[in-house]
């Protein structure tokens, strides 16, 4: 990674115990103002921003192994971004494309067409949210393909709208009590090497067993026929950071191409270099008809997009996609910086260090620590599924014991996970190594701490 200049110390350092006072005053002023159905997983409110630290009201300096959801690769005031920004600002924040149309959306869209796999005719409808790409791509797929049907798999997460609630497999907290949800919507079994069965000879399950298991499924209750669109997370986010088996994927874009089905690439969260590529799916060279992006690709402004092939997105009749901010002008001047950014950082080479300082050192711990089931994931997309000792039974107290106990420390970490027993790594692609492993030991001591092995966790700087 080119050597990057960060505007505030890259160093951790609590000053208060977490939250401090001021946090904690605008908790009280938050809960007279804002829903109670918006949750956040933690207490502590941001005041300044940069590389791989969080700065808080209090002066509090926090290591972000989050960054927002993998939203801030780039760090969350990169100087390039920050200065497109405000060049744009400076001559229109909005028009609306479908008004008065700007190049900044052309761009965005001839880059993406660049950058995602394949060497076919594409195009790029911009939108605001990874939900709202995800909706988008099934109707697009639905007035391509003349089909109703659509297939998307357990512990997958899609979005919170209503369509992409029924695509989403997790019921609480995204989907209790929202419902009817949008019909001919069908759930499969997804790859999840971890917790899968044994074949009859002892032998495990392989990705191509797995997919084969779900093309049975929609044979049998679906018909490949009725089917208009796959959708699927290369590797699953909130479901748990689950890596399918490899073959998988291959198997089922295989498979729905001999039968006419759009195989629709949920990328959202593992998009632009996360997992040390630029798409998840680069993987196993799986190149899908349309691909839903977001999160990364525009260094925190609010963007989101479907890519894909052209005869797909242009069978929608004119006026059949859009929005008033899809593709806002500052949000395409921030993505244009940010893909710039993630090319000359080689933030995909960065994706594959943190993988490999991170995977070091937590596999050290899971060989000494009975709670820690799997370390898996992919570039700086790595996950921890914490166990019952001596099992596979899922322990979520033990996960929620060890994000507190880490956040105490001044570090930021999230949990996810169907079982609600999953520590999820996403730090900026821009952290130092010396940030992330200070991040790493604190982690480390944490679930030594809640499993009883050297309880003793690293101190931060006072």
């Amino acid at each position: 990674m080119t050597s990057i200049e960060y505007r505030l110390p890259q160093q951790r350092r609590l000053v208060t115990a977490l939250p401090g006072p001021r946090s904690a005053a605008l908790t009280e002023r938050r809960r007279t103002a804002v829903g109670a159905g918006v949750a956040s997983s933690v207490p502590v409110y941001a005041a300044d921003v940069d590389g791989g630290i969080v700065v808080d009201v209090d002066g509090n300096a926090l290591i972000d192994l989050g960054s927002g959801i993998a939203v801030t690769s780039v760090g969350a005031s990169d100087p390039a971004v920050v200065a497109a920004v405000q060049e744009q600002v400076a001559h229109f924040t909005h028009t609306c494309f479908m008004v008065t149309p700007y190049e900044g959306y052309i761009a965005v869209a001839e880059k993406l067409a660049a950058l995602t796999p394949g060497d076919h005719a594409k195009r790029t409808v911009l939108f605001n949210s990874g939900a709202e790409a995800v909706e988008n791509a099934v109707k697009i797929a639905r007035v391509a393909t003349g089909r109703s049907a659509v297939v998307v798999f357990d512990h997958a997460y899609h979005g919170r709208t209503n369509l992409t609630m029924a695509l989403t497999a997790k019921n609480q907290p995204y989907k209790e009590g929202f419902g009817p949800f949008a019909p001919d919507i069908h759930r499969v079994p997804a790859s999840y090497p971890f917790r899968e069965g044994r074949n009859y000879d002892g032998t495990e399950v392989t990705g191509e067993q797995a997919a084969h298991r779900a093309i049975s499924q929609i044979d049998k209750q679906i018909g490949a026929h009725n089917v208009a669109a796959i959708v699927l997370e290369p590797i699953q986010g909130e479901g748990g950071f689950i890596v399918p088996a490899k073959g998988f994927l291959p198997t089922l874009v295989d498979w729905a191409k001999a039968n006419g089905i759009v195989f629709v690439a949920d990328e959202v969260q593992t998009g632009f270099a996360r997992t040390g590529d630029w798409f998840a799916s680069n993987d196993e060279n799986v190149v899908p008809d349309l691909m839903t992006l977001a999160k990364g690709i525009a260094g925190g402004m609010p963007l989101a997009a479907v890519t894909g092939r052209a005869e797909l997105i242009d069978a929608v009749h004119g006026g059949g996609l859009g929005g008033t901010y899809g593709g806002n002008p500052v949000a395409c001047a921030a993505a244009l910086a940010t893909l710039d950014r993630i090319e000359q950082l080689d933030l995909c080479g960065r994706a594959r260090r943190i993988e490999q300082i991170a995977t070091e050192q937590l596999r050290a711990l899971a060989a000494d620590v009975d709670i820690v089931g799997e370390v898996r994931g992919r570039g700086a997309m790595l996950a921890v599924e914490f166990v019952q000792p001596g099992t596979r039974e899922p322990n979520p107290e033990a996960t929620r014991a060890i994000a507190a106990k880490a956040l105490e420390q001044g570090v930021i970490v999230l949990t996810c996970g169907t079982y609600g027993n999953v520590v999820r790594l996403l730090p900026p692609l821009v952290i130092s190594d010396e940030l992330l492993t200070d991040g790493l030991d604190v982690l480390t001591a944490a679930v030594r701490d809640v499993a009883g092995v050297r309880p003793t966790l690293a101190g931060a700087t006072r």
